[in-house]
């Protein structure tokens, strides 16, 4: 009898601790999706018409002028976003917006590597009007990744975001499209162009140490 009740002391204590390595894991996968607060669109494929009217986009919303080009981007409450042309890969931005993409020089959309951060440091297009990717972006590539600033019709603040382009074999040519986008929820808080949020290792180990809790307990 003493020694099973050691017995069961011990596997007490050795499921105890599980349970609160668990508690602790949870609770940082927890914080870390706090911290990085980033809105992901998941993969759209949203097309980027030939023309130029494109594709305007509400990033906080979704709202967008597609079927085009029989809706005017005008139609497109908040729009932040707006690649077109049927001759080359542009970015069109407005004033009354207040998003402008960023740019390697001050006529030129930069191509980003990933991971490149994109927040105030980062330099922009410096005034409303279109912007030319022609000479960054690679064609029959979905390796273009572009950054950008809006500003939220939510909390009236700037936010940081990115965005990837898939071309063909021409810059206006079809297909192409708008395959994802992502920005910071946080106000003024950067983003890593391309990364997306996904599942944490740690919070699948506290699951499992959750149900070897549950089980010592039946």
């Amino acid at each position: 009898m003493a020694e099973n009740r050691a017995l069961s002391a011990k596997l007490n204590k050795h499921f105890a601790a599980i349970g609160a390595a668990a508690a602790a894991v949870t609770g940082l996968g927890i914080a870390q999706q706090a911290e990085a607060a980033l809105v992901y669109s998941g993969v759209v494929n949203l097309n980027i018409p030939s023309s130029t009217n494109g594709l305007y986009l509400n990033v906080v919303t979704g709202a967008n002028n597609l079927p085009a080009p029989g809706t005017a981007g005008s139609t497109v409450p908040g729009w932040d976003i707006n690649p077109w042309s049927s001759t080359a890969m542009n970015f069109f931005t407005s004033a009354t917006s207040g998003s402008a993409m960023v740019v390697s020089s001050g006529t030129v959309v930069a191509n980003l590597t990933p991971g490149a951060i994109v927040d105030a440091t980062s330099t922009f297009q410096a005034t409303a009007g279109t912007t030319s990717a022609s000479t960054t972006f690679a064609l029959n590539s979905s390796d273009n990744l572009f950054g950008f600033r809006f500003l939220n019709e939510n909390t009236g603040q700037t936010h940081f975001g990115w965005g990837r382009v898939s071309l063909a074999g021409g810059l206006g040519t079809q297909p192409r499209s708008l395959v994802e986008y992502a920005y910071n929820d946080v106000p003024g808080a950067g983003v890593e162009a391309g990364v997306v949020p996904e599942p944490t290792g740690l919070g699948l180990l506290a699951i499992g140490a959750a149900g070897l809790v549950a089980r010592r307990r039946k």
